[in-house]
């Protein structure tokens, strides 16, 4: 069973900087895309950014220029680096990750508050 651990969310003031980590362990062959997806109180869950196993990366509009994501493929694992954290970036944040097998695969989510 493939298990998704999230690390790294807390609180910042805006300005400020986090990185999130998030591992899969467990029986995986091959993973396609990994990424974040995140959801505030009272609105729908967003993709932050993703990058595939090719290298492709995208991002949501509002986060360009400001967080990086990048994925070390020996380590099964995806990071995010957030700088310039913003009060509207206040969110649990969720990792992902997609296989031909599983589908999409979900983490526990790690919460990100920005205080302004």
């Amino acid at each position: 069973q493939v298990q998704l651990v999230e690390s790294g969310g807390g609180l910042v003031q805006a300005g400020g900087s986090l990185r999130l980590s998030c591992t899969a362990s467990g029986s995986i062959l091959s993973i396609g895309a990994m990424g974040w997806w995140r959801q505030a109180p009272g609105k729908q869950r967003e993709l932050v950014a993703r990058v595939t196993s090719g290298g492709s990366i995208n991002y949501t509009g509002s986060v360009k220029g400001r967080f990086t994501i990048s994925r070390d493929n020996a380590k099964n694992t995806v990071y995010l680096q957030m700088n310039n954290l913003r009060p509207e970036d206040t969110a649990v944040y969720y990792c992902y990750l997609w296989t031909m097998v599983t589908g999409n695969l979900w983490g526990q989510g790690t919460q990100v508050t920005v205080s302004s």
